[in-house]
């Protein structure tokens, strides 16, 4: 199809089942889907409620949704500049190949200088060596000397408990 079809818009509340079926293929993608626990009302609460907590751009191909990319706001002490956090990106295995994660992340990467923002970044699982390759060729830096922490569950119910 030509990229005259491709499009990228935000997506709004009425997208919703679409965002939960992206979320979806891309855990079962990562093989992940036993972790997903969002439901469509968690989206609309946290997407579109009063306390928005991050926001969605939807890749549509000939008007059909194709790919998303789940992202929010993070702070930079030392740059003492806003970013952007990318969380998900996802295409769709069959329009895989046409450019359209590309044509996400420079969306994105516009957002990023539009609002004045220092870096867009995101997290890649360490055995996606296409998704590392395709980053690498966009000039992505990997952050190897950085490791991710992470509290959830008990661990972080017994912390807040805590004093």
């Amino acid at each position: 199809m030509p990229a005259t079809e491709f499009r990228i818009r935000e997506a709004t509340i009425q997208d919703t089942p679409t965002i939960l079926a992206f979320i979806r293929a891309l855990a079962e993608y990562e093989n992940l889907v036993h972790e997903v626990v969002a439901t469509e009302q968690t989206l609309k609460d946290t997407l579109f409620g009063k306390k928005k907590s991050a926001e969605v751009a939807l890749g549509l191909l000939a008007g059909k949704p194709v790919a998303f990319a789940l992202f929010f706001h993070n702070y930079s002490t030392f740059l003492g500049k806003p970013g952007i956090y990318l969380e998900d990106l996802f295409v769709i295995p069959e329009a895989r190949g046409q450019g359209i994660g590309k044509k996400m992340l420079a969306y994105l990467a516009k957002l990023t200088v539009a609002r004045n923002c220092g870096r867009l970044e995101w997290w890649v699982l360490n055995w996606n060596k296409a998704a590392i390759r395709f980053y690498k060729s966009l000039g992505a830096t990997a952050m190897d000397e950085w490791a991710v922490h992470r509290l959830a569950g008990e661990a972080l119910n017994e912390l807040a408990n805590e004093g």
